[in-house]
């Protein structure tokens, strides 16, 4: 049958199982807008308020449901307006389609109305990208995009199409999606050598990053963990890969990560990566980072190996696949002093309360994750706020913890949270932000409320840039830097003026029940939290610096 580019693309999408799209309309892509219209009944478009705020919605909905997220802009800036979003999603290998529309083949390189070579712009920042010149080359180039991002190490594909293409008719054939590329085959030799390690270790721990959440590994890093007794840490991109609460995980490692799970690295005899890249976040000072172990990193992207860390032993594998394998043949162990030893650091570390503020982070965050339920999504932006909400939250369960980890991008959160609500609209979503983040892209609450999204804002306002304002104060010499802005924002009545309710709260007994009161709502809500300029996030170990130099007090 003939079809249009434009009615190409939406059978393409269809095919693949897409029912929600995010985006925002332009003259170049108006055909397949106008697509789009005669699709509604089974396509899904949202409309942000900005198209940055569309790729992140994008982004949270992937992260969310483990499917690839799809945005739409037009060309020129609507195009430009993705950059952020998509390289937020790259960092985090994140599967995202951005589908733009260019301007007609005929005026390409003639510096035409909102022209711009927005694949040489991403280049960097896809894991691929497709210009799409020819109508023949459409179908098939977006099957491919599919696959792409989904494949091995997940990441986002950008496919920009002409115009004219969108509006020109081909011959097309309806065809099933194509398979995954196949993930490495692991070796025996391979997993017979990690296995030898692991059982030989008497002080080990794993050390597990997004691959985990990625590869949904997270329970059987349970059952290696459980059989073996070996201690669990974990990025910021693999918070919840176990209950918080649970002795084996020591939470968080890196610049601000938990003292049990920094020491931990430091006494371990061996360390599992698991799906972990060595980050500057975690792996600071590369010379002294974990420099009494042996290290066995599993990961499916061979880049990775020996690139920031150098390791004894590499397994390049889907790390679901692996530890299928592995788990049978580790031995049951007891390791009883070094499991002790890991509890009684967990149980230890200081809680340091730096000001007397009424409300304090920690009690914002203790009451949220006591009147949730389990499936609850938390949503972050990036700052403060965000390393709060991952040390404190009782993390109960794996992929609810969405937040923005390699780019670190402000203003991440609201987007991300559109797309997470969307993507499961009868859970839970709260959202924690700072006022200096939330600013961004506080835009997007007209799209949660046009949606009528039950999303929950908790905003921690300290005025101030918090995290760079903490850095000044220890690093700098309290020369405050453009970290102060003394804006004057009443938030009540800004909700007022978006048709949503807010609440202030001042103390913890006022969060409390403006919390409980936001439960209640059908829509959208914001609670701003005034906490103090001077509250820090720690622990923290400097940048560069070794666990010998973390500040915990």
């Amino acid at each position: 049958m003939k079809l249009t580019g434009s009615q190409i693309v939406a059978e393409v999408l269809l095919d693949h199982g897409v029912d929600t799209i995010f985006g925002y309309p332009g003259g170049t892509a108006l055909n397949i807008y106008d697509e789009l219209y005669k699709y509604s009944d089974r396509i899904k478009h949202v409309l942000t308020a900005h198209e940055q705020g569309a790729c992140h919605a994008a982004d949270g909905y992937a992260r969310a449901t483990g499917k690839v997220g799809v945005v739409m802009s037009t060309s020129g800036p609507g195009a430009t307006n993705l950059v952020t979003g998509i390289a937020t999603a790259c960092l985090d290998s994140v599967p995202l389609l951005a589908i733009t529309s260019n301007v007609p083949d005929s005026l390409i390189g003639k510096d035409a109305f909102q022209e711009i070579d927005i694949a040489g712009v991403t280049m960097p920042i896809t894991k691929h990208n497709f210009f799409v010149n020819r109508i023949e080359d459409l179908a098939d180039t977006l099957r491919e995009a599919f696959v792409i991002a989904r494949s091995g190490r997940p990441g986002p594909v950008l496919v920009d199409i002409t115009k004219d293409v969108t509006a020109t008719t081909y011959e097309y054939e309806n065809k099933r999606p194509l398979p995954l590329r196949p993930d490495p085959e692991i070796r025996k030799d391979d997993i017979r050598a990690a296995v030898k390690m692991i059982n030989a270790a008497e002080k080990p721990v794993m050390y597990v990053g997004g691959g985990v959440m990625q590869s949904c590994a997270c329970e059987l890093v349970q059952e290696l963990a459980r059989k073996a007794n070996i201690p669990v840490v974990n990025t910021l991109m693999a918070t919840g890969v176990m209950d918080t609460e649970e002795d084996l995980c020591l939470g968080m490692v890196g610049m601000h990560g938990s003292v049990a799970a920094n020491r931990a690295i430091q006494h371990a005899d061996l360390i599992i990566a698991l799906g972990a890249r060595f980050s500057d976040r975690v792996a600071q000072d590369t010379k002294t980072w974990g420099h009494s172990a042996r290290i066995l990193q599993v990961d499916i992207d061979n880049s990775e190996i020996n690139k920031n860390v150098m390791i004894d032993k590499s397994v390049i594998a889907n790390v679901h696949e692996f530890l299928e394998k592995a788990i049978p043949f580790v031995e049951k162990a007891d390791h009883s002093e070094w499991r002790e030893r890991t509890v009684s650091w967990k149980k230890k570390a200081p809680y340091v309360k730096a000001t007397d503020c009424p409300l304090h982070p920690k009690d914002i965050m203790t009451t949220i994750s006591e009147f949730v339920n389990d499936d609850a999504y938390f949503v972050t932006d990036v700052g403060q706020h965000q390393m709060w909400a991952a040390q404190y939250l009782h993390h109960r369960k794996p992929h609810r913890f969405i937040t923005s980890g390699g780019l670190g991008t402000m203003g991440f959160g609201y987007g991300a949270a559109i797309g997470t609500q969307m993507a499961h609209p009868d859970n839970q979503v709260v959202l924690i932000t700072g006022d200096a983040s939330f600013q961004m892209n506080l835009n997007e609450v007209v799209t949660a409320e046009t949606q009528h999204l039950p999303i929950i804002t908790v905003i921690l306002n300290n005025s101030v840039l918090g995290m760079v304002y903490q850095w000044q104060t220890i690093f700098y010499d309290r020369r405050y830097s453009n970290t102060t802005p003394h804006r004057k924002v009443n938030y009540v009545k800004v909700a007022e003026g978006f048709s949503i309710k807010g609440f202030r709260a001042t103390t913890p007994e006022e969060f409390q029940d403006a919390f409980c009161q936001a439960l209640q709502e059908d829509g959208p809500v914001w609670i701003e939290c005034v906490i103090s300029q001077d509250e820090r996030v720690l622990p923290m170990i400097p940048g560069g610096k070794s666990v010998d130099d973390m500040i915990v007090g």
